[in-house]
């Protein structure tokens, strides 16, 4: 193929990528007032739960895109986990790996350390084997949620650094879920070109068709 058209070919798929990223976080922005009153977030200590506060915005926050994530890694079927866009880009399965690792990487920012002999090279290498993938990535969303329920209401205002940011710690959240934002456009991109349609969006799909009507 000449380099001409190798480059037109790149530039027509980075393209398409946006567009698919843009319109995925345009239809998450429509279907967030939904998922906020429908969406459970998953079991913790519900006498350690915080019910007001940034605390409590924050893991709705958390809850939401654990959905997304989860629900993307599992109806991904494994034979694409390997598959990437172009060579030295993150494949599927590395972005649910990279997701997981920043969950603990985070969590420890903000004063809970991983768990004992957690190992962060273990967990990108595994980013080929769905069940352990989905499984780790379960874990690490667990851990982000009971690292938040740590915090302590009084230290909003308190400096924090995240992402080589000085900020505080309420705007560390702000910060974290941007990044949570920026990958799942990047996996909902992904599954799209693999033909997986997105479960919230399949699941909306299903909501919009007319009943059956009576038989007379």
């Amino acid at each position: 193929m000449r380099n001409t058209e190798w480059v037109d070919n790149m530039r027509r798929m980075f393209l398409y990528f946006v567009i698919l990223t843009v319109s995925g976080l345009s239809f998450m922005a429509s279907s967030r007032a939904q998922d906020s009153s429908d969406h459970k977030a998953p079991a913790m200590a519900s006498a350690a739960a915080p019910t007001s506060g940034f605390r409590a915005e924050f893991l709705e926050e958390i809850s939401y895109y654990e959905q997304r994530y989860t629900g993307l890694a599992e109806a991904t079927p494994a034979e694409n986990y390997t598959w990437r866009p172009a060579e030295g880009v993150r494949s599927i399965g590395e972005v649910f790996t990279h997701i997981t690792a920043a969950n603990y990487g985070v969590a420890r920012a903000l004063g809970t350390a991983p768990p004992a002999g957690f190992d962060f090279k273990a967990i990108a290498a595994l980013s080929a084997d769905k069940p352990k993938v989905v499984q780790a990535l379960k874990d690490s969303f667990a851990h982000f949620r009971t690292a938040i329920v740590a915090l302590s209401e009084a230290d909003a205002d308190k400096p924090q650094k995240m992402f080589n940011r000085s900020t505080t710690l309420r705007g560390s959240f702000i910060v974290i879920t941007g990044h949570f934002g920026e990958h799942l456009g990047q996996s909902i991109a992904y599954a799209r070109v693999n033909g997986v349609v997105p479960p919230w969006t399949e699941e909306f799909r299903q909501q919009q068709k007319p009943a059956d009507k009576p038989k007379q």
